[in-house]
Formats: structure tokens, sequence, C-alpha cells
């Protein structure tokens, strides 16, 4: 795994269909096509190949909050100060997870694919764009309780080294805390969930035993290649903001890591189908977007 690694010239427009000229970019996309290239220059984090909607609308946010007139604002201060890319970052890349999100899908993984991981002597586990850290814990909880996480190791990964630090700490508002205890018991928990943390201060530290062999670390579907194998990759939530070029990327390395067999879970609103992995995975759980590795 690598540390911290993730323009076009112009070219004539392209007619459109029916005979008339392609709209030209609005000035805010070229722009934001600029910036991206800059950061990739620069930082080596690879933004261009993010889905243009949900690229525009953080970067617009990001404007409001650090109170800079434009993009190339933006990106004057983001070549210039390395802070500033790193404040950047937190808006390009915004964490938003739960312990257990999707519950359904954690039953279908303790009830149809813990019993084939138990076949295997050791377990390894990629969880991709981990974010702070929330499905980490939830799997680690779970194959605690059905006898694999000695036996396992966790990489988990991610291009913001804030959101892993805060992974590898463990502390959660406590708040949130009451909604992922719900999302457990759905998931078909086995125990009081209270057992796997400690309150204090409005806050809950999970055990850190439950992570004792995760191992936390930046990487990049975009520019890093496969690191180990693995028995399962569960990269939920991630996919969506990507253009079919980088999923397709992104799956092949997914692909390439999982052993024979393999198991691979995506987001609820996530899906193989069209891409050009779709004949090399076989359909596990539909619903619950869990699918294994075509012999």
């Amino acid at each position: 795994m690598k540390a911290r690694r993730h323009g076009t010239g112009d070219a004539p427009a392209a007619p459109a269909a029916g005979g008339g000229a392609a709209q030209p970019p609005s000035d805010i996309d070229i722009e934001l096509r600029l910036l991206m290239e800059a950061i990739y220059l620069k930082y080596n984090h690879d933004f261009r190949d993010y889905t243009g909607a949900s690229q525009k609308r953080r970067v617009l946010y990001a404007l409001s909050q650090l109170n800079l007139p434009s993009i190339s604002a933006l990106q004057e201060r983001v070549l210039r100060e390395s802070g500033m890319f790193a404040r950047l970052l937190q808006y390009l890349t915004v964490p938003v997870s739960e312990m257990f999100r999707d519950p359904a899908y954690f039953l279908a993984l303790r009830r149809q694919v813990v019993p084939l991981l138990h076949t295997y002597p050791s377990v390894k586990v990629w969880v991709a764009g981990c974010s702070t850290g929330e499905e980490v814990y939830s799997l680690a909880i779970l194959l605690h309780e059905e006898g694999l996480l000695k036996r396992t190791r966790i990489y988990a990964t991610d291009i913001n080294p804030d959101s892993l630090e805060k992974a590898s700490q463990g502390i959660y508002p406590l708040e949130a805390v009451r909604n992922y205890t719900a999302n457990y018991q759905r998931a078909g928990g086995l125990r009081a969930f209270s057992d796997y943390y400690t309150a204090a201060y409005d806050a809950a530290r999970f055990d850190p035993q439950l992570c004792a062999d995760v191992i936390f670390a930046d990487h990049s579907l975009a520019t890093d290649s496969v690191f180990a194998e693995t028995q399962l990759v569960s990269c939920r939530n991630v996919l969506i903001y990507f253009n079919r070029q980088l999923q397709d990327r992104a799956l092949g390395l997914f692909h390439d890591s999982l052993s024979h067999r393999g198991f691979l879970g995506l987001g609820a609103k996530e899906s193989i189908d069209f891409s050009s992995y779709a004949g090399r995975f076989d359909v596990m759980a539909r619903a619950e977007r869990i699918f294994r590795k075509a012999a």
C-alpha cells in the first residue's frame, strides 16, 4: 500500500444528437476540472474520475465554508498551501457512515458468508473506503461473535488520513450509538451491544481488542494497486461517487485481490451489472449486494 496516493487540452465540441453543437462546459465546470488536475499533479490524489455532480456539490460547499469567492481562488490556495489541501480533503471525502448500516447486509454475511469463511485456515478482509471506521468495528464484532476474529486480519483503507486516525481510535458520539444498537440488533447481534464499548463524556470508546489485528492504511482505488490476497472485500457506498471508468478500475482491484471464490460486498445502491466485471462474479444475495468471485 502506498502513502497518499489515490485537464485535458481543449478539443472541438462533438456534434450533439440531431445535428446541433454540444453545449460547452460552464466556467464552473472548467474551473472544477482544472482544480482536480492541479490536485493530481501537486499531491497525487486523483479525483478526476469522481462523478461530476457529487464533486461539484462538495467543492461549492467547501467554498462557502472556507470563505473563498471562486474555485480558481481555491485552486491558487491549494497549490501554494499544503494545509489548504488538507482542509479541502475533508470536504472531498465527506465521511458518512454508521455501524451495521443496512442491517440486512450484515445479517446476510452472518448467515451466508461466514459459514464459508470458516472453511479457511485464516481469513483476510479488506474494507475499502473505510471512512471513520464504523464498518470496520461492525465486521469485527460480527466476526468475534461467529468465532472468526482471532484468525482474521482486516485491512481498513481510505485516502483521508484524518478519517483513518478517527477509525483507529474507535470513539463515536454516544447519541449515534443508540442508532447503532438498533442496527446491530436487526443484523442478528448475539449480545448486548453495550458489551463492546465504554461510555464516558457523551462518547463511546469501542473495545480496542476488536481491532487488535486491523491494519489502517492509506490506499486509493484511483491510483493504487492490489496489496494482499483476501477472502472478503467490503466496499460500500463508495462506488456511487465514481464514474463508470473508475468503478471498473475499483472492481478490477477487488477481483484481483479476492482468492478463489472470495466474496464481495457493495452498498445498497451499487451493482456490478453493467460493469466490465459483471461476468466475473456470481450473485450470492442480490438484495444485500453480496457477490462471489466466479470459478
